[in-house]
């Protein structure tokens, strides 16, 4: 089974894109971040044979979750602070396994109240995955989490020193996390520099190469098990006007 999360920014700019992913690269799930609008073409995935559920949110935010399976929905709002009302999270169970699609704050300028709102989040997000650990759930959480993990998933750590995706608290918070027992999908099967899942528009950074890993699949343990590959397709990103990020592709195999 083929999982994949793309940060497609703006499913109404990039609606032919998502459609021509889904006919070329035939995922099984497909996790969607920052939609950026209140209207989702739940009909044109239809049409391709997929089924659909969004939480949407007025010109910003806004994740979705798209399968060749009926999608039943768990939660719509990540547990914790019941005041945040901005379209971020989605958990869902599609064919008895349980996803949950994030997009995590950026949190910038740091220091701010945003920046205080992304560890507030972060700690909400640990909180919750402690206590589906505690009750032995199988599940993937994955998105755009806005966190650089380490300084090889960076082309310039230095310039990032600062910023709220790369600053040691964040980078902390991100590592509390995982060490509950959660694995980096992707560095399971992939340790080397330089793999990247977005590209900045300005300074010809996909050009250069000059990107950051900030997408990623964590997987609880009993789906680290499951984990047959994690990889990261960077064709979408050089079709015209792409969005910045690139796809992240997990494929499972269930077991039982």
């Amino acid at each position: 089974m083929k999982i994949v999360s793309w940060n497609i920014n703006s499913i109404k700019a990039r609606l032919e894109h998502v459609k021509r992913y889904l006919r070329e690269s035939e995922p099984d799930i497909l996790l969607l971040q920052e939609l950026k609008g209140v209207e989702f073409p739940h009909e044109e995935f239809e049409k391709a044979g997929y089924l659909s559920h969004a939480v949407t949110q007025k010109a910003y935010n806004g994740v979705a979750v798209i399968a060749k399976y009926p999608v039943k929905v768990i939660s719509e709002n990540l547990a914790g602070d019941s005041s945040d009302d901005q379209a971020r999270y989605l958990e869902v169970e599609i064919n008895n396994i349980r996803v949950i699609n994030i997009y995590l704050p950026n949190g910038n300028p740091a220091p701010g109240s945003k920046y205080d709102y992304k560890l507030k989040w972060m700690k909400r997000l640990k909180d919750h995955a402690a206590k589906h650990i505690s009750n032995d759930q199988a599940f993937i959480i994955g998105g755009d989490f806005n966190v650089i993990p380490e300084a090889i998933d960076c082309h310039d750590p230095v310039a990032w020193k600062d910023d709220a995706l790369f600053r040691i608290d964040i980078r902390r918070a991100f590592h509390a996390i995982k060490n509950l027992g959660l694995y980096d999908g992707f560095r399971i099967f992939d340790t080397r520099e330089n793999q990247y899942t977005f590209w900045d528009y300005q300074g010809g950074a996909w050009r250069k190469n000059n990107g950051i890993r900030i997408d990623h699949f964590l997987l609880s343990p009993t789906m680290v098990d499951s984990a047959v590959t994690c990889s990261i397709n960077k064709e979408p990103r050089s079709w015209d006007r792409p969005s910045d990020h690139t796809p992240i592709e997990l494929v499972i195999n269930p077991k039982g």
